[in-house]
């Protein structure tokens, strides 16, 4: 079977262990396990008309939640798309590990191991790409020394916060012709099948992003969802309590485990874990047994097969997780 180098690709594991996906208990996907109340009367959505090539009613939602103006965002068919767009033929520098697609589209990549050498100084000039909270450690990170660092490296910064809603940090956002904030809906709001990622950026900046954007990018089904789902006021406050309670449950388990050795800080809703005395791919094949899936973090910068990441899951599945790794 190929490994994806992406969590949650439930149907190959699934075709492997001759079950169905539905079956499977998955560690790997880092999505939230609750959902937003949404109903849409399909039967008052036009799909015949092309949608608002301006998207004014998504944008005024995302802005009103993320205390920004419309004018200073720009919609993508999901993060991915948005990462292509800024990143391509680019002098990039990338705080690693991080995720894999920032390298796939870049023109030429420094690296800079953030567990070893945060303060390094990138590229002069080059585009700084930093995920906060991390991925796949989850760790959140004060960059005020960092764009001190940046500011004198004339570099211009993105800030990857597809996990910050999972904590009471704020954004990172100021008023900067340089920096350029992703975010992702998909993680949070538990909506990988809707594709809406977008950007945060001066409005300058944002006209010369919309500008090199097809048309149409997102559909009037993706738009009249996600407008729906940012309107269930009780969907944030719930899922942070579940999260806390679900992954105090998860770090006991993993902390008890004969098989893991470290568990990294994690401001968002998974742990990075260093195994000992087994690695990941053996590790994975003992959750198999039990339709478990979890995500080895090999293919990360800086990481080998001892390391492992294992999402908030539920109490049940978690209470399954522990006669693995227990």
């Amino acid at each position: 079977m190929k490994k994806s180098t992406h969590g949650g690709d439930i149907y190959s594991f699934a075709k492997k262990l001759k079950i169905s996906p539905k079956k499977v208990i998955d560690f790997s996907s880092n999505i939230n396990q609750l959902s937003p109340k949404v109903k849409i009367d399909l039967n008052k959505v036009n799909f015949s008309r092309y949608p608002d090539t301006n998207y004014k009613k998504l944008k005024k939602a995302l802005a009103k939640k993320y205390l920004v103006k419309p004018s200073q965002i720009a919609l993508f068919h999901g993060a991915s798309s948005a990462i292509a767009t800024l990143v391509k033929d680019k002098q990039v520098t990338i705080y690693a590990p991080a995720y894999s697609e920032y390298k796939r589209y870049a023109k030429e990549v420094k690296l800079i191991n953030r567990f070893k050498n945060l303060y390094e100084k990138p590229t002069s000039n080059s585009l700084v790409v930093f995920v906060n909270p991390s991925t796949p450690d989850g760790k959140y990170y004060d960059l005020e020394e960092l764009f001190k660092i940046w500011k004198e490296q004339n570099n211009t910064v993105l800030i990857d916060e597809s996990f910050l809603d999972f904590t009471p940090n704020t954004s990172d956002f100021e008023k900067n012709n340089k920096l350029y904030i992703i975010k992702s809906l998909t993680k949070f709001y538990s909506s990988a099948g809707i594709r809406i990622g977008f950007v945060i950026s001066s409005e300058k900046n944002i006209k010369r992003l919309e500008a090199i954007t097809p048309p149409w990018n997102i559909s009037t089904f993706d738009e009249a969802y996600m407008i729906e789902a940012l309107k269930d006021r009780n969907f944030e406050k719930k899922t942070l309590k579940k999260i806390t309670k679900d992954k105090k449950r998860l770090y006991k388990v993993l902390k008890t485990s004969k098989y893991i050795k470290k568990i990294y800080e994690s401001n968002a809703n998974f742990f990075l874990v260093k195994l000992k005395k087994i690695k990941a791919d053996r590790l994975q094949k003992k959750c198999a047994k039990k339709n478990i899936l979890i995500r080895e973090s090999q293919n990360f910068d800086f990481l080998d097969n001892s390391y492992a990441r294992f999402a908030v899951r539920s109490k049940k599945d978690i209470k399954k997780l522990k006669k693995v790794l227990c």
